[in-house]
């Protein structure tokens, strides 16, 4: 019987990680972010760069240990036309998020989500880390949960870049 229920387990997760990961471009939600500094930044004036929204927050672990990944990625790939904004979920004390950005120098943009808006338009996002990858003509073409693999990220925001389909 344990088996039973632990192959169940295997195939519940196995779905969902090939839901999260999946390679099919739906439109990323029309939604207005606000960073740190009080920008409003609207997601459709992206259009034209690769975007990876990524929603975090200051006591995940797991976020934590990506953000000198996401940093080199911006890094790398900002110049090339690609943007990313860390999305701070609504529970994360605003004086948190303030003092990680100083302390880590971070160069992307940072948004608050005070009243979770932008995580319900995302498919009412609970758990972090999670990342979507927006193509240039605004679709979701990546979604990515927990940590990922950094070359195969790499790989495609650099196919997205070129304007290459996702595989």
């Amino acid at each position: 019987m344990k088996k039973i229920v632990a192959l169940v387990v295997l195939v519940v997760i196995g779905g969902l990680a090939t839901w999260f990961v999946s390679t099919r471009a739906a439109p990323a939600p029309d939604v207005t972010l606000t960073s740190l500094s009080g920008q409003k930044i609207a997601l459709s004036e992206l259009r034209g760069k690769v975007v990876l929204v990524k929603f975090w927050a200051t006591n995940c672990v797991s976020c934590v240990a990506q953000m000198p990944d996401n940093i080199e990625n911006y890094n790398k790939y900002h110049s090339q036309g690609f943007d990313l904004i860390a999305v701070a979920m609504e529970y994360d004390p605003i004086n948190f998020v303030q003092k990680f950005v100083e302390t880590r120098k971070l160069p992307f943009t940072v948004a608050l989500d005070t009243q979770g808006t932008v995580a319900k338009a995302f498919g009412d996002v609970k758990l972090t880390p999670i990342a979507f990858l927006i193509d240039k003509n605004g679709n979701i073409i990546k979604r990515y949960l927990g940590l990922y693999d950094k070359t195969e990220l790499r790989k495609s925001i650099e196919k997205a870049l070129a304007g290459k389909p996702a595989s």
